[in-house]
Parts: structure tokens; sequence; C-alpha cells
């Protein structure tokens, strides 16, 4: 096919059909702003939740929470394409109410944190098997048809309530402390880049990995900044953290729906 005929035609069809799906993408491009703008919401609903539940009737709290989770879900199933603050918006609410979730487990039913985190994992477990029983893939990039975002969602939401169980366990039944805890998740956060550069580690397993740690990275130091002195924190309160967080995300989403930094250029696989 000449210069002329391509220009006429159009690509060909495969190409076409690659163009089409990442039309149809409904999640961002996986790079640097990502993952600051991931961590940032962690550590905002680590707060947020904790904020909350103080301010207010734990199950009036966790009503609120899940009905705002659930108009963010519906404006993202209800979009055509990726939208970055209806994406990160449903993020926050999800970083929200998969920490009340963990939390009412140990809390109001008194379940162990390593039990919780075990039970996270394998409700983790089931939801990939599941999703990878039915598409045979597991990538981000294949977020396209209403099926996968349904397992992209309900990933997404084991992985904060996992992410939740984990750092309470380092940090509280540990002893780690919050500071420790997050400087622990920090370097599990990175090893997988590492691994993957050096010896070509699965690129699927290397994001989820590091998208499961990623919650209690930033939630580990988002506590350590909001608690007590008493507690080994900054003593900063969880709301006036909540609240600076939550400026700071604002500026990325706005900067990324201008920018389009996280929109990819080319078709997606």
């Amino acid at each position: 096919m000449t210069t002329g005929q391509l220009r006429q035609n159009g690509p060909p069809a495969p190409a076409r059909h690659a163009m089409a799906r990442h039309t149809m993408s409904k999640v961002p491009e996986v790079t640097v702003y990502f993952w600051i703008t991931k961590v940032l919401t962690t550590g905002m609903g680590e707060t947020t939740s904790d904020f909350l539940a103080h301010q207010l009737n734990p199950i009036i709290a966790v009503g609120l929470a899940g009905i705002v989770l659930a108009a963010a879900l519906v404006l993202q199933f209800k979009a055509r394409q990726y939208v970055p603050w209806i994406y990160w918006t449903a993020v926050v609410m999800v970083s929200v109410f998969g920490t009340m979730a963990a939390d009412i487990l140990h809390v109001g039913l008194g379940v162990p944190y390593f039990a919780s985190t075990t039970f996270f994992v394998i409700v983790l477990a089931v939801i990939f098997a599941v999703w990878y029983a039915s598409e045979k893939t597991l990538s981000i990039h294949s977020i396209h048809t209403r099926r996968r975002e349904l397992f992209y969602w309900a990933t997404v939401m084991a992985t904060f309530a996992l992410g939740t169980a984990a750092g309470d366990l380092t940090a509280v039944s540990m002893h780690l402390g919050y500071f420790s805890s997050g400087v622990m998740f920090a370097v599990l956060f990175a090893l997988p880049a590492l691994l993957y550069r050096l010896f070509g580690l699965n690129e699927i397993f290397s994001f989820w990995f590091a998208y499961v740690v990623t919650r209690p990275f930033g939630a580990s130091f988002a506590d350590w900044m909001g608690v007590s002195k008493a507690r080994g924190g900054l003593a900063l309160g969880t709301g006036s953290v909540s609240l600076a967080l939550a400026v700071v995300i604002a500026g990325f989403v706005c900067y990324l729906a201008v920018s389009r930094k996280d929109v990819a250029h080319g078709a997606t696989g």
C-alpha cells in the first residue's frame, strides 16, 4: 500500500481495531503520574476513613461512603472512555470504603489483622482466577469491555482492603510502627520494577504486586502524619492530612486532564 493509499483508506484493519480499543479504554496509562496519584489516594483514603469514623457514627460513616462510592462507580461505568476526575474520584472512594471494610472486620468483629489479611489475599486470588478464566488476561491494557471493567474494579476494591489489613498488621500487630511500615512497603513497591528491569519479571504480576503494595505504602505514611505522638506519629490530625492530600490529588488530576499525560498516543494491547 502506498503512502497516498494509506492516507486515503486509513490505517489497516488491525491497527484500526487496536485504536478503537484504545478509544474505549476506561483506565489511565501506567505512568509515574499514575503511581504518584495512586499512592496519594491510598493515604487520603486511610486518614479520611479514620476521620469520618471519629466524627460520625461508624454505621452512618460506612453508609455515606458506600453511597458516594456507588455514585462514583455509576459515573465511571457510564463514561465511554477514561475521564481523569471520574476515574480518580472512584479510586478515592474505593480507598475510603475499602479501609472501612478492613477496619470493620478488626474493630467491629474483632478479627485479628493476620486473619483479615489472609482473608483478603484469598478474595483477591479468587477474583484473579475467575477473571483470568473468563478473559484469559489480567492486563490493565485490556480494560475495554464492561465485563473486564467489572473484574477490574472488583480487583481494585480487594487490593485496597488487603493493603489496609496488611499495613495495620505490620504497624500494629507486628509493632513496626507506621513510619517503619511505610519504609518497608516503599521498598516492596520498588522491588517489582527493579526485578522487571533486571530479570524480566512478568509485567502483569509486577503491576498488580506494586498496586497492592501502594495501599499500605501510602496509608502507613498518612497514618504516621495524622496519629498522635503517643502512637508514633506527627500529630497533624487525620482531618488536616486528608484535606492536604485532597488538594494535592486535585492538582494532579487537573494537570492530567489538561496535559493528557496518562493517555496513550497509540494502541493498547
